[in-house]
């Protein structure tokens, strides 16, 4: 997709975990980046400054996903559009439909119609996981793939909330693109793990970190469905500069048990407070990612995702 009238991009969210690789990205592949931020003068956005051709190749614009002017004055002049902005929770969500579901759906469908206002030649929507796998009808034993959808219905009642605001969200988009022509791509990322950028610690980090240093009486020994954010943002600009790119992908690198998983930091960092004990589950779902993997996508190792997180950690002063 990008050509050299096209390398004028906007990242939403951009000072968050995800969208911080993304912009790091793009800016060392020459693209010129528009990132929406809530607050100009944050001190959470003081790492984007830093990255390498940031003085000048990177914009940043004060924009709300609920206020489609603002979005619209970052989106104007460019190409192409990464929507990484959707809030994540890390703790109970009191009034899910106002905090969750209403940012997620209404926010993409205000950056998709300023995309459209704008001319936007393609834009690449991140969803999750979450809006693929939350299916108890899936027939047991087959892989879940792009096809699979969470069950918005079973989301509401088991109070999924982020489950839930995933799937609308990303069924939302699909379904704008399919009546106005607009070209849209998804990805759907497992959990994300790898180094940080941000000074702030994000949810997903916070999974790796507890498994380290809660201590848990007992875990139960759930599979884990892995991916590097360095990955990740290699995923979102294959779907973007792909020519051939379209629907949506899962994007996960490794799946691995709970216990396999602290088996294997304890190998390498044994000083941390393990589970004591780990509960077997029922069988699980599994995930495949051979439709992105077809793309040209490819992940580096479990392994040097987890050195390089815990390093991040203990540099952001989050670990000992």
């Amino acid at each position: 997709m990008a050509t050299e009238k096209g390398r004028k991009v906007c990242v939403t969210g951009a000072g968050g975990y995800a969208a911080s690789w993304v912009v790091k990205l793009l800016l060392s592949r020459d693209y010129l980046v528009h990132g929406t931020v809530k607050e100009l003068s944050d001190e959470k956005n003081a790492h984007l400054y830093k990255l390498e051709k940031a003085s000048e190749n990177l914009k940043l614009f004060k924009a709300d996903l609920l206020d489609y002017n603002s979005l619209y004055s970052a989106i104007a002049g460019c190409d192409g559009v990464f929507h990484v902005a959707s809030p994540v929770p890390s703790t109970t969500v009191p009034n899910p439909e106002v905090e969750l579901i209403e940012p997620a759906v209404k926010g993409t469908l205000n950056v998709l119609k300023a995309c459209l206002e704008a001319n936007v030649k393609r834009v690449v929507v991140v969803s999750s996981e979450a809006a693929v796998s939350l299916n108890p009808s899936w027939p047991k034993g087959c892989v879940m793939d792009e096809t699979c959808w969470s069950d918005k219905e079973y989301c509401r009642t088991t109070n999924n909330w982020y489950c839930l605001s995933k799937t609308e969200a990303e069924s939302e988009a699909l379904e704008f693109a399919k009546k106005t022509g607009l070209d849209v791509v998804t990805v759907c990322p497992t959990l994300v793990l790898g180094p940080l950028l941000q000074s702030k610690v994000n949810a997903s980090s916070l999974v790796l970190i507890k498994l380290l240093r809660e201590g848990y009486e007992s875990l139960e020994n759930k599979l884990r469905f892995i991916v590097d954010v360095r990955d990740v943002a290699e995923a979102l600009l294959l779907a973007y500069e792909k020519p051939e790119a379209e629907g949506r992908y899962i994007c996960m690198a490794h799946m691995i048990k709970a216990r396999e998983l602290a088996d294997k930091l304890k190998s390498k960092y044994p000083s941390y407070n393990y589970p004591k004990s780990f509960t077997e589950v029922a069988e699980e779902k599994m995930l495949s990612s051979e439709k992105l993997q077809k793309l040209g996508w490819s992940d580096r190792p479990l392994e040097e995702t987890l050195s390089d997180s815990i390093e991040s950690y203990k540099k952001a002063g989050l670990l000992d």
